[in-house]
């Protein structure tokens, strides 16, 4: 029998680590090629992970709740002995030590380490100004990143309070103790711990703490105030605490994140879209009947949105550094409402190469995949602009916050019928129209107000001279 490690596969771009949600395979169960054999949370997607080989399922490396870097072993699957050639190109060899450890004195570099794994020995876990640490603490790449950029030592790294999960260190919390000016994180003493009969430490004077709880709650000292334990729930009756879920803590990072990284603006065009009602109105029965799904206007709004992009490609765009990365696809994200209440954003590639067919087609596969969950990495990565259709929660205009890294988003909001003037050869006249609101919110670090403003109106003027002869 030939023994294969199993990976953490790549789950799209830009994502460099997954949490191990459930193990749908036990050690010793028979695994097909492809078969599911666990399922991963990244900070796009949930999704599964099919087995590379056939055989069985050995040992698992990567207990649930465990976050693993890309690449990172987490099972050895046992294949029959035809398999061992296949095995050695394309696993490494089980001795070897992964790429993405730290070393066993735990002096690996921050760019080489973005998973550090428990130490054994006692005083192998001193940080380099000498103060005792918590090893076995999952930092991530970008967290050690920033931390090398603020110059943040290891030791505080591991005593700085976690707000993630398992109290792991996010962004945020990096951010928040460099904005707080680096206060100190460990013991001014660190040459001699404190005894239990002068500090509420542990009783044994070990060199460092033992325990994993350490890391985020620890002594108090004089300079030093002991983190924030959990806030209790209240006992009036007054009030509910309810925990964000991992989606909403992800939402909620990002959405600050935009509003720090891009000055916004946004800009409101209102549309005339009578005909484009007439059009709907008159082809959705049918298209229901012939197509089983339901015909709505996002489909129509992306047609629009698609062909005013290739008007004006500086929409088209991210900013990286003092750079301007113009995309040449035109890749289009939905956001869809969850049954959770958090929002999800799939990506329509290629909008602009999918008559109005495809894109209904495109749009209802997309939605009913979010709600049930079943949405891939891929399906959610390499969007360069953005639609929000906030007319369906009954909305008549918003201003919504950009997806990071693109450089704009466009809100459409409710149709409703207005009393309008009506040119005629005859004379104006008064009539009842159907209206909605465009509202496009832009970076104003490379999208002027004259190019925000235009490509709004571009998109509402495709709108207004929507064919009603169009065949879908």
């Amino acid at each position: 029998m030939a023994r294969v490690e199993m990976t953490m596969p790549k789950m799209g771009e830009s994502i460099m680590e997954g949490t191990v949600l459930k193990w749908l395979k036990q050690v010793g169960d028979a695994i097909e090629q492809d078969e599911s054999v666990l399922e991963v949370a990244t900070d796009k997607v949930d999704t599964e992970v099919p087995a590379t080989h056939a055989g069985t399922l050995a040992e698992i490396l990567v207990q649930e709740g465990q976050v693993v870097a890309v690449g990172a072993p987490i099972a050895v699957i046992e294949t029959e002995v035809g398999a061992a050639a296949s095995a050695a190109s394309s696993a490494p060899a089980p001795a070897a030590p992964a790429p993405m450890l730290a070393s066993a004195n735990g002096n690996a570099s921050a760019s080489d380490v973005p998973y550090l794994p428990a130490l054994d020995g006692p005083d192998d876990a001193q940080a380099a100004d000498g103060a005792p640490h918590m090893p076995g603490r999952f930092l991530s790449p970008l967290v050690l990143s920033i931390a090398r950029e603020e110059k943040v030592s290891l030791s505080a790294l591991e005593y700085l309070p976690g707000t993630g999960k398992e109290n792991r260190v996010t962004k945020k919390d990096i951010l928040d103790y460099v904005a707080a000016g680096k206060p100190s994180l460990v013991p001014q003493a660190p040459a001699a711990l404190p005894t239990p009969a002068a500090s509420p430490a542990p009783a044994a004077p070990a060199p460092r703490p033992a325990a994993p709880a350490a890391v985020a709650a620890p002594a108090p000292s004089a300079n030093n105030q002991a983190p924030a334990a959990k806030p209790a729930p209240s006992v009036s009756g007054g009030h509910e605490l309810v925990e964000m879920d991992r989606m909403r803590k992800m939402i909620a990072q990002r959405m600050v994140d935009s509003k720090r990284i891009a000055p916004h603006v946004t800009s409101f065009v209102e549309a005339d879209v009578t005909e484009l009602v007439n059009w709907r109105n008159k082809h959705k029965d049918a298209y229901k009947k012939r197509e089983g799904e339901n015909l709505t206007f996002t489909p129509i709004f992306i047609q629009a949105v698609a062909r005013a992009i290739q008007d004006f490609p500086n929409i088209n765009v991210s900013v990286e550094g003092d750079y301007i990365i113009k995309k040449k696809d035109i890749n289009i994200g939905i956001a869809v409402a969850l049954p959770s209440g958090n929002l999800i954003v799939p990506v329509i590639h290629r909008a602009n190469q999918l008559n109005l067919n495809g894109l209904s087609k495109k749009v209802n596969d997309l939605a009913n995949r979010a709600r049930t969950n079943k949405l891939t990495p891929a399906d959610l990565e390499g969007g360069t602009y953005t639609l929000s259709n906030v007319g369906s929660f009954g909305n008549v205009m918003g201003t919504p916050i950009i997806m990071q890294p693109q450089v704009a988003i466009m809100a459409v909001g409710a149709i409703t019928k207005k009393p309008a003037v009506i040119e005629t050869p005859q004379g104006d006249l008064i009539g009842v129209r159907q209206f909605m609101f465009l509202s496009h919110s832009y970076d104003h670090r490379v999208v002027d107000g004259s190019l925000g403003g235009m490509f709004v109106r571009k998109v509402a003027d495709y709108l207004e001279q929507f064919d009603p002869n169009t065949t879908i």
